[in-house]
């Protein structure tokens, strides 16, 4: 296999997501190649604009790969973005900057002929660019069906069909996504999120020690993991919930992208907590104090597109889950309760918690295949099958 320049549209960081799993995945598997995890880049403009000072000394350091504590070959670096988008030149200018870091990062790193492997459908502008062998666009997210200026959504609109055509495969984790790549191009392969099952095999058990932030939540205890989004999370559901179930927790466990408006909204219920960012190893010790798992996200094209990694995982802990029928949920209508109102969650949560006893053991079977590694073994065949296919030319 070859090295790998990961363009992410994230940190690096405690809290994973699908990135962090297969490029650690991946490292792991291959030690004797290297892996170039780019991360979100250091915004300087915004940082001004938000009297952010210390962005500015962010900027001023040396870009250089940083390796990930616990790997030998896997590094992060954090490009510098100088300028505002909007301005006139200003993209073009940033993007032009980026590669440069970029490309200075790989030869530091003694990278040869790399796999590209691009995340955001804003990484279009690296492919063909950075000396690679080939180019994987993987795409978790349609962001072409989120709210946005006219200008954002011509971007990107644009640069997600030229990175489709332009790539060598595209990997789409859902059928939705399947099919709207497939209009473009013929290169299309499914390969949903993952799990690592072990890792969230002790929750149903209750033999992990609680976290201290579960300390004073009343039960029963309602959790839900993940990004608060507003394109994702329903939160005028969660709220009406919340008072319909004066009685129970409603534990808000991840990282909050609400404005400070809906932030303060959701504080004002005096049964909710936001926890903020809880790191991937400690997430098991919090969900152990969940009684039912819940997922109430709007149901929209951007959540059609998707595949929760909630899901794996709430199914890899054994815990019930009451979910809004969004793509990947409705999958397994037998393992988990559906419900689209307050009124439905609320009976939704009372069945869990009176569920039949085996079905705890049947969602943790019905994923132990759905590895993280398996998602890799895909992967890796579909790259063989690419490399094959241009070695043949």
């Amino acid at each position: 296999m070859h090295d790998v320049i990961f363009i992410g549209m994230e940190l690096w960081g405690p809290v994973w997501r699908r990135s962090h799993h297969l490029m650690a995945g991946y490292a792991r598997r291959f030690p004797e190649r290297k892996v170039l995890f780019v991360a979100l880049p250091i915004d300087v403009s915004h940082g001004v604009r938000t009297g952010r000072r210390e962005v500015l000394a962010q900027a001023q350091r040396p870009v250089l790969p940083v390796r990930v504590e616990g790997f030998t070959n896997l590094y992060t670096v954090r490009p510098v973005k100088w300028l505002p988008d909007s301005l006139p030149g200003g993209r073009r200018f940033n993007q032009s900057v980026a590669r440069a870091q970029v490309r200075r990062a790989a030869r530091q790193l003694h990278l040869q002929r790399p796999l590209l492997w691009i995340k955001p459908y804003w990484g279009a502008h690296f492919a063909g660019r950075m000396g690679e062998c080939i180019v994987l666009y993987d795409v978790g997210d349609d962001w072409t069906t989120i709210r946005q200026s006219v200008r954002a959504m011509r971007w990107a609109v644009r640069e997600d069909q030229e990175l489709t055509q332009r790539a060598d495969a595209v990997l789409v984790v859902s059928e939705d996504l399947y099919h709207r790549k497939r209009a473009l191009r013929n290169e299309v392969f499914l390969v949903p999120n993952g799990v690592d099952a072990p890792h969230f095999a002790a929750v149903w058990q209750r033999t992990l020690l609680p976290h201290p932030i579960t300390s004073g939540w009343q039960r029963p205890v309602l959790g839900y993991t993940g990004m608060l989004h507003a394109e994702r999370f329903d939160m005028e559901l969660t709220i009406a919930l919340a008072r319909r179930m004066p009685q129970a927790t409603l534990a808000l466990v991840g990282p909050n992208l609400l404005d400070a408006t809906q932030t303060a909204r959701l504080a004002a219920e005096p049964n909710i907590r936001l926890t903020g960012p809880v790191s991937y190893e400690e997430l098991p010790r919090v969900m152990t104090a969940f009684d039912v798992c819940i997922a109430p996200s709007r149901i929209n094209a951007f959540s059609e597109s998707q595949n929760p990694l909630k899901l794996w995982e709430y199914l890899a802990s054994g815990l019930p889950a009451v979910a809004t029928p969004v793509n990947g949920f409705r999958d397994y209508p037998e393992l988990v309760y559906l419900a689209s109102t307050p009124e439905a969650f609320a009976a939704g949560i009372d069945a869990a918690l009176h569920e039949a006893p085996d079905l705890p053991a049947r969602r943790q079977q019905a994923v132990r295949e759905q590895t993280w590694e398996a998602r890799l073994d895909t992967i890796q065949q579909i790259v063989r099958r690419i490399t094959t296919k241009h070695s043949t030319r």
